[in-house]
Formats: C-alpha cells, sequence, structure tokens
C-alpha cells in the first residue's frame, strides 16, 4: 500500500538577506524560481515576485488590489494610519484612484515642477557652501536628506521653521527607534496635528502652492474632501522626501565605487538624465512595491497565489533580472535602462517621478561640480543601511574632497 503526502507551503524567505546584500539574493532568487514565500513588512507570510516581466505585469494587474479591505481576515497588519491620513493613493483602486489621482494632476501639473528648478539648484548651492570649507562630510544628513526636504515643502507651502520636524517624523515612520515602541505612533499623530493647522490656514490664507492648489482645484462638481486632502499631503511630503533622499544617496555611493563611470559623466554631463535612470536601476530607493491583494486566486510565474493573500513585487530583484538587463549587476550610464520600474508602472505610476528625477539630476551635477576629487571617506563594509525592506537608503554617507 502506498501513500501520498500533500506538500507544504514553500519556506519563507529570509528578508535580512535583501537588506544586507541585494544583488547576492536577488540571484539566488531568480535561480530558485520567479515567486517566493517571505516573511511580509509586517512579519506574516506574504508572495515575493521577483522575475521582471511578472513584476511589471503584475504592477498593472486590477486582480491585485491595494485597498486593504481585500486582505483575507486576520492577514496582513501593516502600518495602522488613522482615516484621515489613510485615504491616500497608496490604498486606493479605480473607481476612486482615479477620481483623486484626476483631480491632483489638475494641481501638480509639468509646469509647476519645472518652476522649482532654479531653486532646487539654489538650495543645493547653499547646502554645499555650508560644507564646502570643512574638506568632508557625513552627506545625507548635509545634503541628501535637507534638499528634497526643503524643496517638498516648497512645494506644499510649509514654513521653513516647521521643516525639521518633518524629516524626524518621517524617519520616525521607515525605521522607528525599538527601544521607543510608541515611535511610530507619535510621529503620525504629530504629523496629522500639523497637516490640520496647516489646511485651515491655507483655506484662510491661500497662497502659490501646491497645498492651496489642492484644496481649490475641483472637477465639475467633485473636490477633494478634507480626509483626501490631508491625506495626499500626507503621501506627498512621505513619499517626496523619502524616495529622493535614498535616490540621491544611492546614486552617490554607486558613482564613487565606480571611477570610470564616474569619470565619464565628468566628461560629459550632459548625460546626466540617462544616468539617473541607470542609477535608479541599479541601487533603487524602494526594494518593494507597495503591498498588494489579491482579490481573487492568481496565477503568477506558474504559482498560484490565493484570494486575500499579501503580495509583494521585488522592484530590486526585476531589476537585476538579466533576462531584462544583461549583466544585471554591472553599473553602466550607457545602458538603455528606460524600462525601469523603481517609479512605478501602470496606473499607480509615481505622480512625482519628474520631480524626483529633477532633484536628483541637479543634486548630483551640483555634486560634481563642486567637488573634483570627492571620494568615500569609510570603506565601504563600515557603511551601514537603513534596517528596512521598505528603503533602500544609507544610514550615513562620509565623503571627503
Amino acid at each position: 500500500m502506498s501513500s501520498t503526502t500533500t506538500p507544504g507551503p514553500p519556506p519563507l524567505v529570509d528578508p535580512s538577506r535583501l537588506v544586507a546584500d541585494p544583488g547576492a539574493a536577488a540571484r539566488e532568487l531568480h535561480e530558485a524560481g520567479p515567486v517566493h514565500r517571505i516573511a511580509g513588512t509586517d512579519g506574516l507570510p506574504a508572495w515575493l515576485v521577483t522575475g521582471y516581466d511578472d513584476v511589471r505585469r503584475a504592477l498593472g494587474d486590477p486582480r491585485l488590489a491595494l485597498d486593504k479591505r481585500h486582505a483575507a481576515p486576520g492577514g496582513y497588519r501593516g502600518l495602522a494610519l488613522p482615516p484621515a491620513l489613510d485615504a491616500n493613493l497608496l490604498n486606493m483602486d479605480p473607481p476612486d484612484h482615479t477620481r483623486i489621482r484626476r483631480l491632483v494632476s489638475r494641481a501638480f501639473t509639468p509646469r509647476r515642477v519645472e518652476q522649482l528648478r532654479e531653486p532646487i539648484r539654489g538650495t543645493a548651492d547653499r547646502l554645499l557652501d555650508a560644507v564646502a570649507p570643512h574638506g568632508r562630510a557625513e552627506l545625507i544628513s548635509a545634503y541628501a536628506a535637507p534638499l528634497p526636504i526643503t524643496v517638498i515643502c516648497e512645494l506644499l507651502g510649509v514654513a521653513p521653521g516647521d521643516r525639521a520636524d518633518f524629516r524626524a517624523w518621517t524617519d520616525a515612520l521607515i525605521t522607528p527607534d525599538p527601544a521607543r515602541p510608541g515611535q511610530a505612533k507619535e510621529a503620525v499623530g504629530s504629523m496629522l496635528a500639523f497637516l490640520t493647522r496647516l489646511l485651515a490656514a491655507k483655506r484662510t490664507d491661500p497662497a502659490d502652492d501646491l497645498l492651496s492648489d489642492l484644496i481649490a482645484v475641483r472637477d465639475e462638481e467633485d473636490r477633494l474632501t478634507e480626509d483626501e486632502l490631508m491625506s495626499l499631503a500626507f503621501l506627498i511630503l512621505f513619499a517626496g522626501y523619502e524616495n529622493t533622499v535614498h535616490l540621491i544617496g544611492n546614486a552617490t555611493l554607486a558613482l564613487l565605487g565606480h571611477p570610470e563611470q564616474l569619470r565619464a559623466l565628468r566628461r560629459d554631463p550632459g548625460r546626466i538624465g540617462a544616468a539617473v535612470e541607470e542609477l535608479a536601476r541599479y541601487d533603487g530607493p524602494a526594494p518593494l512595491a507597495i503591498r498588494r491583494f489579491a482579490v481573487e486566486d492568481v496565477t503568477i510565474g506558474g504559482v498560484t497565489v490565493p484570494a486575500g493573500e499579501t503580495v509583494l513585487l521585488s522592484l530590486a530583484a526585476a531589476h537585476r533580472d538579466p533576462r531584462r538587463f544583461p549583466e544585471p549587476d554591472r553599473l553602466d550610464l550607457d545602458r538603455d535602462a528606460s524600462g525601469h520600474l523603481a517609479l512605478g508602472h501602470g496606473i499607480h505610476y509615481c505622480l512625482g517621478a519628474p520631480l524626483a528625477r529633477m532633484e536628483t539630476e541637479i543634486a548630483l551635477i551640483a555634486l560634481l561640480d563642486r567637488f573634483p576629487r570627492l571620494a568615500l571617506d569609510a570603506s565601504p563594509e563600515e557603511l551601514r543601511w537603513r534596517p528596512s525592506i521598505r528603503a533602500r537608503g544609507l544610514l550615513a554617507l562620509p565623503v571627503r574632497w
């Protein structure tokens, strides 16, 4: 008599591998298969998709929803936000997503973004002026972080005196101190209180800024609700700051680690646009896309994901897929990296992508112009990264010139 056993679920992939050595982890994942079981950002099991084609398709698949109401009972338990901050585009699917994105697009125009070009360069120059006499600096705190926070606050119309708090709040949400278990909740409360006051002030005294325009924007009889306004301001601040800090820091480190590529860019700074695309592919700021939930049983890469389960799309692994990017572990500023997914794909493509690109291009060129002898002021092994699979970013980047 013979018996058969039903195979159990695949073993969980250790997410710490994706933080410690994302390139090596991507190679192992691609060799093992296109879909894996992983301990997700909330510690619960999730499905991790790694192949470029599968990730790209999944980013636009309506069967993979962002709305947390599609999560299975007792499943996903991510960051809990109050309703006023939870009604944002990262938690929405059509038709709500379509309506809000259309309204936001009326205010967040290419013209408004282009108007920031000169202020961004001016801010970059002032930050570099402050560190130039010292011959060395910690580049994240002195340059990569204050530049985007200044730009986002200028865009929203936040007064200079309030900007330091914004950085502390966003840092607390991304990597809260384990010794302070209530830190993230405190940051959310502080941010909500501040945005409530700020919106009230903009209604009373509107100015030439994005937040005032979002309050005023309408489409026929439709306009943004109070919670939608609040959550949009939160999302623009949080995502706009976080991703750009890491993109600037990671790109700088990549260039310093590849001197021949750095020399080529110095010789021809007009290549900066294409260079930023490759740098975003090579070591982007978001290892994962925002989590999704299967609204029905979905087959991805030959694996069936049951309805209600959490799906994580690995942008980092997709960018190291040799079937899409030959020699993916090689930084090549001449590569056509235009298909990268660092800023999303499909209906959820990042609204702030043009601004993030502009900031990174300006930040890198200003830095390289100012310091022809820029060099890393530590061994690569000494550098520390944020202990999070949500964000790929350096805690510090010591440099000298």
